[in-house]
């Protein structure tokens, strides 16, 4: 597999996350308070529920449900209740101004590289 269109960039909040599916995987698309972009698995590891509802602050994303959060770089928890990691995948924007689009690879793990 290699990467798949998710989104445009514009749609993505700045900062703030985007719910996209890439090859079957859920996926939250990222923008951190410096607008660098993240994808990483839209599971929380302590609840499975949607990351993506979650805020943004830095580089670290909270789950709405019970306030885990989780290090947007690395998938690391940094703040109970949880105690997993959430996969990270590579991302990558091609493209300009409002045609850019967010290419994701699930089977890349970002955090390794």
């Amino acid at each position: 597999m290699s990467s798949v269109e998710v989104c445009k960039l514009v749609d993505v909040p700045n900062p703030g996350a985007l719910a996209v599916v890439a090859e079957g995987v859920p996926v939250a698309v990222v923008r951190d308070g410096d607008g660098g972009l993240h994808a990483l698995r839209d599971i929380c590891s302590h609840a499975d529920v949607a990351l993506s509802e979650g805020e943004v602050d830095g580089c670290t994303l909270e789950c709405w449900l019970h306030g885990s959060r989780f290090d947007l770089r690395t998938g690391q928890p940094s703040g109970p209740p949880a105690t997993k990691s959430v996969p990270v995948y590579a991302v990558r924007v091609d493209g300009e101004g409002d045609d850019a689009v967010v290419l994701v690879d699930v089977t890349v793990n970002a955090a390794r590289h």
